[in-house]
């Protein structure tokens, strides 16, 4: 402001003194523009009262400026202190808006502290093995030797991108038995499976496909164990082998996670 002002007076001068020539120029300007300087030269203009001004307003804003007389940065001050106010005024503001809210993004003070408990951080497929493994027994539905497990894997015309169950390789003809008790709950010839068998027990089933041999009927009601098929490769399959499905309330279960194969 100080220099903004300086410069103003600077300029003030230079038109002062401009016109001062103009003044004094008779052979150059006519005798109306010498007339209408010599009425503005006229005016009264004061520089004591100008500095009187200059120097008032100096004085008002040396604590703004940070200027004093013992060297003290008022600037600084006042600046460190408005950062204070506002860091108890932004604390006062967060402590409101946990208080109103009830926490950390919308969570009870509980939650914070707490945390999310250990069933609430299991995933859904987690859940469903542990629920399996709980509530059912399980043994193994044929003998034989792993050839695909559960899963993602390379896709081709016959062997699907998504595995939804484990293949278990085995000569045709081989003895397939029941994983576990339950009802018939589909009995077919038909699609991808070709002949596949469903035993369903509360909301856990188990699929038997591409069998060469059907061995029991469906809505009959079968123990664990029970010779219910025979190892084929019918439906889209590349030999004779079990594909062995675990579901829950028609989600996939990695039958690894419930059997050792």
């Amino acid at each position: 402001m100080f220099k903004k002002m300086m410069m103003q007076l600077a300029i003030c001068a230079v038109i002062y003194i401009i016109f001062y020539l103009i003044k004094n120029s008779n052979y150059i300007f006519s005798d109306d523009v010498i007339k209408k300087t010599k009425e503005f030269l006229s005016y009264d203009i004061n520089f004591g009262v100008i500095q009187e001004q200059i120097s008032s307003f100096i004085d008002n804003n040396k604590e703004k400026w940070g200027i004093t007389d013992g060297g003290t940065n008022v600037i600084q001050s006042n600046t460190t202190n408005e950062i204070q106010v506002n860091d108890v005024q932004n604390n006062i503001i967060a402590n409101e808006i946990t208080n109103t809210v009830g926490g950390i993004g919308g969570a009870s003070n509980n939650e914070v502290a707490e945390g999310k408990t250990d069933e609430e951080k299991k995933s859904q497929v987690e859940l469903d093995i542990e629920y399996i493994k709980e509530n059912y027994n399980f043994k193994l539905p044929v003998k034989g030797t792993v050839t695909s497990r559960y899963g993602a894997r390379e896709e081709t015309e016959v062997v699907s991108a998504n595995h939804q169950g484990i293949d278990i390789g085995a000569n045709e003809g081989t003895p397939i038995y029941a994983a576990m008790e339950g009802t018939v709950t589909v009995l077919s010839e038909e699609g991808e499976y070709g002949k596949h068998i469903d035993i369903t027990n509360g909301d856990v089933l188990t699929r038997y496909a591409h069998c060469s041999k059907l061995l029991v009927k469906e809505g009959q009601y079968v123990k664990q164990g029970d010779k219910i098929a025979e190892v084929g490769s019918t439906g889209n399959s590349t030999g004779p082998h079990l594909h062995f499905e675990i579901r829950r309330d028609n989600r996939t279960v990695n039958p690894d996670k419930i059997l050792k194969f």
